[in-house]
C-alpha cells in the first residue's frame, strides 16, 4: 500500500470501525504486515469475493491461472494482479462475453 487505508476503503478516522482497529494494530499502510502475509490476505479476500460473485468459472480460466504462474515473471504477475484488482474494484469487466461457453466450474 502506498497510501493509508482510508484512501482505499470507507474507513474514516475515529469511526470506531473494524477497519480502524486494523489500522491501529497494523499501521495505516499495513506496514506491520509482511509482503507474504499481504499476499495471503489478498488470496483469502479474493477467494471469498469469488464465492460471493454469481456465475461460474470456465475451465480455460483455471488453466490460465496456472499458465500465468508458470509463464510470467514475478514483476508481470504483480502488475497483472494490480490491473485485475482495479478492474474488479471499478467494474471493468465483460462477463456477458465470457459467459457464452459450455465448459464451466462453479465458483
Amino acid at each position: 500500500m502506498s497510501k493509508p487505508l482510508g484512501h482505499y476503503t470507507s474507513y474514516t478516522p475515529g469511526d470506531g470501525s473494524y477497519l480502524e482497529s486494523l489500522q491501529e494494530r497494523y499501521g495505516s499502510m499495513f506496514e506491520k504486515i509482511s509482503r507474504r502475509e499481504k499476499l495471503f490476505l489478498i488470496s483469502g479476500l479474493a477467494s471469498h469475493l469469488c464465492v460471493l460473485e454469481p456465475g461460474e468459472t470456465r475451465d480455460e480460466i483455471y488453466k490460465l491461472s496456472v499458465q500465468l504462474q508458470i509463464q510470467l515473471e514475478e514483476s508481470d504477475q504483480k502488475g497483472l494482479l494490480e490491473a485485475l484488482i482495479a478492474q474488479v474494484r471499478w467494474g471493468q469487466n465483460h462477463e456477458e462475453e465470457a459467459n457464452d461457453t459450455t465448459s464451466v466450474h462453479n465458483s
